[in-house]
């Protein structure tokens, strides 16, 4: 009998939406027989800032249990689903962050032949979740990893309509996670899930 796949999700997330999207992505990934370990990066703006904002405050104290990301939760993983805001276009500091403490992974060949995917979230339409995550893709380029996205490989996805990644417009904490978005999800899971299985088996 072969070994599950082992998943982790990675993700940076500031109000919670990254958080929900993050964990349908989990509970997908659990139903299509993966071992899943879903994790934050640690965050690296002050308690002053953060408290600010009574969202991002809120958010702050409730995620609080969730473990912090560490090298050895990439390196455990066959595939890894990595999710960030964006931030004028780009990823967020504390996705990056964690990021670059990978070096010593990618320095001894152990990122090679990983999947790869990602995850997003913007206030508005049209706010750089695609550059975002091609922005995310290039750092696994440089990894040689295998980057899996959903693409348009199900009918729903046309209706999300974004092939690099899960991506959702939260209008600055007025839409809620939808369903379009859980969808989204899960179709990305599933590849990820299924991709990963086949290359572990060859």
């Amino acid at each position: 009998m072969a070994t599950p796949v082992k998943l982790a999700i990675v993700y940076y997330s500031s109000t919670g939406t990254i958080t929900e999207i993050a964990k349908e992505l989990h509970d997908a990934a659990v139903k299509a027989g993966a071992e899943v370990r879903l994790v934050k990066t640690a965050e690296l703006a002050p308690q002053a800032a953060i408290d600010t904002n009574p969202a991002w405050a809120a958010h702050h104290a409730a995620t609080a249990h969730v473990p912090h990301a560490t090298p050895e939760d990439i390196e455990w993983a066959d595939a890894v689903i990595l999710g960030t805001p964006t931030r004028f276009g780009n990823v967020s500091a504390q996705l990056k962050q964690f990021i670059d403490t990978l070096g010593g992974l990618w320095a001894e060949g152990k990122l090679i032949d990983k999947v790869f995917s990602g995850f997003v979230s913007s206030a508005t339409s049209h706010a750089g979740q695609e550059a975002t995550l091609l922005s995310l893709y290039t750092s696994i380029h440089h990894f040689g990893g295998i980057t899996v996205t959903p693409g348009f490989t199900q009918p729903s996805k046309f209706i999300d309509g974004n092939p690099y990644g899960t991506s959702h417009v939260d209008g600055q904490g007025n839409n809620p996670v939808d369903e379009v978005t859980r969808t989204a999800a899960r179709v990305q899971a599933e590849r990820v899930v299924r991709v990963a299985a086949q290359l572990k088996a060859a």
